[in-house]
């Protein structure tokens, strides 16, 4: 086993893929993760886990048969609607995609089934890191710890996300607003209790564009359909009266009003939605981010590039930085060679797909968002 001391902050998929395959090569990283256990909370819906970033990623991991267990393939279909629901685009034909669909819970995981539970420390939410006069770096947490027992760390990894922690050390800048909020619903066991819901939303990806507005639907494992409903407005806009959050009934109603133009279908998707509703304001960086070479510390993921989620990159592009980084990582021992060759690759194809994901979305909210995201889906049928 290699005896450099490593820590990766923050179990999602970046942080995880990066200790696997450290861990096949015989290379032992320390997880801190915030959480308090691995089921805490829900991950979220459904991803699109692409060929030369995410499953590439899987294989270096050795988890590639894993994968294939979970992956659904047959929930690569994509449809779009105009708001008064009528099917502008469809394809239906999944037998030569190669996105396949799975849930984050079930992906993280098989992730954490794959390492030694001795690697995570659950319930460390990181509040400082401090450099001794060595060099290494000490870890201190909210929950009062000082991590040095095993030794302070030659090098700290941040997979530590959107608001990342470890980030000021080597960069001051901050998310910004993209001017479009979320609203996150779903609906359980949708086949059986809205078989007409079901049929509108397909097994896949599902856009209803119109207004600057848009109701997204994906289909996630066990029959539940995730739904987003969009819209520009300000930061803010959730909690300052655009939504009556006094209630889930009040929430949803006053959701709905927003869209009050639109096909009776879609509202109903926010009717019969559930009681969990979360608003989310979309941040991002500013597409080409960087930051010095400061021996010791480097980003991955949403922590170095948090991108906007049109292009379904995020989460691939943190497995394929977990790659990267644990390639550089056993083809030297010079931890500080490794980042400066990893970083070398990982910002400029960040920079490239953080531009065409703000691109993408800002269009996608546009008057004629409609129009311009058939003709991105019409560009890439065969």
């Amino acid at each position: 086993m290699s005896d450099r001391r490593i820590a990766i902050i923050g179990a999602g998929p970046g942080g995880l893929t990066l200790a696997r395959i450290l861990y096949r090569n015989d290379i032992v990283a320390r997880i801190f993760e915030r959480e308090k256990s691995a089921d805490s909370r829900t991950q979220g819906g459904s991803l699109d886990i692409h060929a030369d970033t995410g499953q590439y990623a899987l294989h270096a991991a050795g988890l590639t048969e894993n994968f294939q267990l979970i992956a659904r393939y047959e929930d690569q279909e994509t449809r779009i609607y105009d708001k008064h629901a009528c099917l502008v685009h469809v394809d239906t034909d999944t037998s030569s995609g190669d996105r396949p669909e799975v849930d984050r819970g079930q992906l993280r995981q098989m992730l954490l089934d794959s390492l030694p539970d001795e690697m995570i420390r659950w319930d460390h939410d990181l509040a400082t890191i401090q450099q001794r006069d060595s060099g290494a770096f000490e870890l201190v947490f909210k929950n009062g710890t000082t991590e040095q027992s095993t030794g302070q760390f030659d090098l700290v990894i941040g997979a530590d996300g959107a608001w990342s922690r470890t980030r000021p050390l080597v960069s001051d800048v901050q998310p910004i607003y993209s001017g479009i909020v979320f609203v996150e619903l779903g609906i359980g066991n949708i086949d059986n209790r809205f078989p007409g819901l079901a049929e509108l939303a397909g097994h896949g990806l599902t856009f209803a564009l119109g207004d600057s507005k848009a109701i997204i639907m994906h289909r996630d494992a066990n029959a539940h359909l995730g739904i987003y409903a969009a819209l520009r407005g300000p930061e803010d806009w959730a909690s300052c009266g655009a939504l009556d959050l006094s209630s889930p009934k009040a929430t949803r109603i006053s959701l709905a009003a927003h869209f009050s133009d639109w096909s009776p279908a879609f509202l109903a998707l926010i009717e019969n939605a559930g009681d969990k509703i979360t608003p989310r304001a979309i941040h991002t960086l500013s597409a080409g981010h960087r930051w010095p070479h400061r021996p010791g510390i480097t980003l991955l993921g949403d922590a170095a590039h948090l991108m906007s989620p049109f292009t379904g990159e995020g989460a691939n592009l943190a497995m394929r930085d977990a790659a990267d980084l644990a390639d550089a990582l056993i083809a030297t021992s010079d931890c500080n060679a490794a980042i400066a060759n990893y970083e070398a690759v990982m910002l400029p194809r960040a920079a490239e797909s953080a531009a065409d994901a703000e691109d993408s979305m800002q269009k996608t909210f546009a008057p004629n968002g409609l129009n311009y995201l058939l003709q991105v889906m019409q560009s890439h049928r065969p």
